[in-house]
Order: C-alpha cells, then sequence, then structure tokens
C-alpha cells in the first residue's frame, strides 16, 4: 500500500507541523523512493518536520528544471541511484534566464550513480519511471534547449517523465510537471503497466491553457477514466483547478506541502 507524501510544492496544505515551508517547485516521497527536489533545499526541512526520512536511495527526476532539481544536493548523502531522463542533464533556458538542473553531472555523480533512461525504468517494485512519452495529443513545452555547441533551439521537454504507481486501488499517476500532456502521459502508464489510472496527482502545467482547452481535457478525463481521486498541484494553476474541482467534485482533493496519500 503505497504512501506519497508531499515535500515541497507551491502552496503548504497542513497547519501543522507548523513551519513547512512552500515554494514553486514539486519534491514527494513515496515511501522510500523520493520524485523531484523541489527547487531549494526547503524540501529537506520539511521532510524533517514531517517526521520522514531525509535521506533516499532511489531519487527520479521529473525532468530538468530548476524547480524540480535544485533541491537535489540536500537529498544526496545516502542516495545511491538518480534515475533521469538525458535532456534533463542539458542546459535550458527561457527568455533569457536559465532554468535547467543547476549542477554539472560531475557534481552529482559525485554521490549517486546517474542512470539515464528513454525507456520505462520500474525503480522499485510496482513504480514505474516511465521514460520518453509518445505525443499523439498537444503536449506543453517551454523554453529553449542548449546544445553541445551552445546553439540554442526549441525545448520539446522529451525528458518529461512521471511515475506510475501501482497500488490495490489502481494506477496512481504522479505528475512533477506534465510537460508531455496529461492525456499522453495517462495513455502511456496504462500502457506501460497493464492497469486503469484511477488517480493523478501532481503538477500538469494547464496554467499554460485557457478555460475551454481545460474543459477539453476534463471531458476526455471523464470519458476514459474512472477517478477516484484528482489532486493536481504545483503548475495546474488556479483557474484549471476550479475548473477540474468543479467537474471531478467527489474525486478532487486540495494538496500541497504536508499532505499525505495513501492508496
Amino acid at each position: 500500500m503505497p504512501t506519497i507524501q508531499v515535500l515541497m510544492d507551491d502552496r503548504v496544505a497542513e497547519m501543522h507541523p507548523q513551519g513547512l515551508r512552500a515554494e514553486h517547485g514539486f519534491a514527494a516521497a513515496i515511501d522510500d523512493v523520493l520524485f523531484d527536489t523541489g527547487q531549494t533545499g526547503a524540501a529537506v526541512e520539511n521532510a524533517r518536520r514531517l517526521g520522514l526520512p531525509t535521506e533516499y536511495e532511489t531519487i527520479v527526476l521529473s525532468h530538468g528544471h530548476y524547480d524540480h532539481t535544485g533541491g537535489l544536493p540536500a537529498f544526496l548523502d545516502g542516495a545511491e541511484t538518480v534515475y533521469a531522463h538525458p535532456d534533463a542533464l542539458r542546459s535550458k533556458v527561457r527568455d533569457g534566464s536559465y532554468i535547467g538542473l543547476p549542477y554539472r553531472r560531475d557534481r552529482i555523480a559525485g554521490d549517486a550513480e546517474i542512470v539515464t533512461h528513454v525507456d520505462p525504468v520500474e525503480v522499485r517494485p510496482g513504480i514505474h519511471a516511465l521514460g520518453e512519452i509518445p505525443r499523439e495529443y498537444p503536449d506543453n513545452p517551454t523554453g529553449e534547449q542548449v546544445a553541445d555547441d551552445g546553439s540554442r533551439g526549441p525545448d520539446p521537454l522529451l525528458d518529461d517523465q512521471s511515475l506510475a504507481i501501482e497500488t490495490d486501488d489502481g494506477i496512481l499517476l504522479l505528475c512533477g510537471c506534465c510537460h508531455a500532456g496529461l492525456r499522453n502521459t495517462v495513455e502511456y502508464a496504462e500502457t506501460v503497466t497493464g492497469g486503469d489510472v484511477r488517480a493523478i496527482v501532481g503538477g500538469t502545467h494547464l496554467n499554460a491553457l485557457d478555460a475551454d482547452e481545460v474543459h477539453g481535457i476534463a471531458d476526455w478525463l471523464e470519458d476514459r477514466l474512472d477517478l477516484d481521486l484528482l489532486a493536481p498541484s504545483h503548475c495546474t494553476g488556479p483557474v484549471a483547478e476550479r475548473i477540474l474541482a468543479g467537474r471531478f467534485p467527489e474525486a478532487f482533493a486540495f494538496v500541497g506541502v504536508g499532505s499525505e496519500i495513501v492508496r
């Protein structure tokens, strides 16, 4: 029975313990696996306040943006393996600002083995890092990627991956930002696991879409899935959250730093 603990998000969901901090970013622990690390070292302090481990042998990065990878050094003590798509290690910029992984590969490799993967990897029994996600439906890329020769081009964010977690109640999809697109990610999670997605938690990047587009995705979710938990956060955006809360009143849940989800 997996337990998901939100260690970092754009908001704090729980009043206790006191002192929990939010920042623009995401991090969550799934039992002994860490998914993303937030923007700074605040996620590890949140873990301490929550009475949770601050060391994880296995770390999975959803993609190479700073708000998901900046807190990595705080979690490297005790880490054995860091899983990421190869493009997560590339330089990324947007509007003249650097938005990629703040650390060189050799800095990370000094503390943990870096396993780059394009195909799905079962990082722990029942926990699948999806790797590169096929994109039949529209996705949500942003920024530019810097090539080895210094040239820049649009970043398709092929490094975006989510976790598909097997539970007694079906597949729980844990998303960092879901730049690959929520519909694409749901379909691939079901292809990889052979199960039905029944729960969605985390960033969905719907803040980049207008209300009609969000309703279109909600229509697809309603027709395609039998959701019993929909807990969007981070980059979902307030407009999209209000729409989803109205469309899925029984499944919708408010989550943030301190939230615990047991499946």
